[in-house]
C-alpha cells in the first residue's frame, strides 16, 4: 500500500486523470503530491517530430512558429486545478510549482518520502523513444517505481 505519492504533470490533471491517478491505488487514498514545472522551453524541431508521429499536421505546423515559455502564474494555476481534482476525489494533496529540473525536484520529493511516482505527459514520441523523457531518467535515478502516463488518455508512456 503507497502512502505518498508524487506527480509530475506537464499541465494541469483534468477530472479524468486524477481518477484514473487514484483507481490504481483504490480503495486506498494515498497522499498525492503534484509538481508542474514552469518555465521549460522545448526544442522546435523535437517537438515538429512529435506532432507528425502523431499525423497531426496543424500541431506540427504551430510547432513551427516556436514557443512560449509556461510562466509561473500558469503553472501555479495548474498546479492548483490537480490539487483541486484530487481534493474533490477525497484524497489528500498539495503541490508546487518546480522551476528547478523535474527529476531532481522529484528526487528531492523521494528523499522526503514519497513511494512512487507518476508523470503524467502528452506523448513526446522523440524522447519516449529515445529514453530522454522524465520518467526514463527518473526510473534510472530514483529507486522507486515510476509510472508515465499520457495526459485525457489510458494510455501508459
Amino acid at each position: 500500500m503507497v502512502q505518498s505519492l508524487v506527480v509530475l504533470a506537464e499541465r494541469a490533471l483534468s477530472i479524468a486523470d486524477a481518477q484514473r491517478l487514484l483507481a490504481l491505488h483504490d480503495p486506498d487514498r494515498p497522499s498525492v503530491r503534484v509538481l508542474v514545472p514552469a518555465g521549460r522551453r522545448r526544442n522546435v524541431l523535437v517537438d515538429v517530430l512529435d506532432h507528425l508521429s502523431l499525423l497531426e499536421l496543424r500541431g506540427a505546423l504551430g510547432a513551427m512558429q516556436g514557443h512560449v515559455e509556461r510562466s509561473p502564474e500558469q503553472a501555479e494555476a495548474d498546479v492548483r486545478a490537480g490539487v483541486t481534482a484530487l481534493r474533490d476525489l477525497g484524497c489528500e494533496a498539495s503541490g508546487e510549482v518546480v522551476t528547478t529540473d523535474p527529476v531532481e525536484a522529484l528526487a528531492a520529493e523521494v528523499q522526503a518520502g514519497a513511494e512512487e511516482v507518476v508523470i503524467v505527459t502528452a506523448p513526446h514520441a522523440v524522447e519516449d523513444t529515445l529514453h530522454r523523457d522524465w520518467a526514463s531518467v527518473a526510473r534510472e535515478r530514483l529507486g522507486v517505481p515510476v509510472l508515465h502516463v499520457y495526459a485525457d488518455s489510458s494510455w501508459v508512456g
